[in-house]
């Protein structure tokens, strides 16, 4: 009989290998257009959430028929046309890492640690036939472990808090983690952004907030055991709500009327 070729053994795991990885590599590129339908209805989701008007009963996709997203030019608030800038392809985080559609910021006009800030973003317009009634507003930002990437509704006097929905981070669960526990997040409702003087007041407190009605209005409960966090939050809500953020779009919105 004749002797068994000492490298069979390697050919026969080199040809499993290669047809598990075909398998996977096959798997991965079917699977690829329900990833992207999951990933198009989990944010669709979380957009619902922050307005306060998501039902488990009702599929997203109707529930959102009286959403309407558009781009905006972050520097001067102004409304990017479709043909230019089209809502539906536009991937905002990919945007931060392109050279031409970002800029650098440096570190004082950079709280919430972003690094590069993309030209335009989305928003998210509850509407009511022809009129406002919330903008939903994607932010993001560095918290002790992680960035915090979330949305924020506000009414539509553009200074009231309808929500708020943080959907991915990886901050430490039952401490930072806490940002997803709906009990906090209620606290946000009915907050106001702005203070008298027009700056962002807005704030995540150490302890519980004050009883005092005027500085309550601007102030969360904190996150026990995690400062960090609950500074990472304060900082990427004074950049989002300040004159990098979204408050060029707030004051065309007020001049104009809309």
């Amino acid at each position: 009989m004749a002797e068994e070729s000492a490298a069979k053994p390697f050919y026969t795991v080199l040809v499993l290998a290669f047809v598990c990885s075909a398998l996977v590599s096959m798997a991965a590129v079917g699977l690829r257009p329900l990833q992207e339908e999951n990933r198009r209805i989990d944010q669709k989701t979380n957009i619902l959430r922050a307005a306060g008007i998501y039902d488990s009963n009702q599929p997203v996709d109707t529930l959102f028929a009286d959403i309407e997203t558009r781009v905006i030019e972050l520097a001067t608030g102004e409304y990017v046309p479709a043909n230019q800038v089209s809502p539906e392809s536009y991937n905002q985080l990919k945007a931060a890492l392109n050279e031409e559609l970002s800029r650098p910021l440096d570190r004082e006009n950079d709280p919430a640690g972003l690094q590069r800030l993309e030209k335009y973003s989305l928003v998210y317009l509850v509407k009511d036939g022809e009129k406002i009634e919330q903008i939903v507003l994607p932010v993001r930002g560095k918290g002790l472990w992680s960035t915090m990437y979330g949305y924020v509704a506000l009414d539509a006097d553009l200074q009231t808090i309808r929500g708020i929905r943080f959907y991915e981070h990886g901050e430490t669960p039952g401490l930072g983690g806490e940002i997803e526990n709906e009990r906090w997040l209620s606290g946000w409702e009915d907050k106001k952004v702005y203070g008298p003087e027009g700056g962002v007041a807005i704030q995540v407190v150490k302890g519980e907030a004050a009883d005092d009605d005027e500085a309550a209005r601007h102030q969360v409960d904190g996150l026990s055991g995690a400062t960090m966090t609950a500074e990472g939050v304060n900082d990427l809500m004074r950049f989002w709500f300040g004159d990098h953020g979204f408050k060029p779009f707030f004051d065309r919105l007020q001049k104009k009327g809309e």
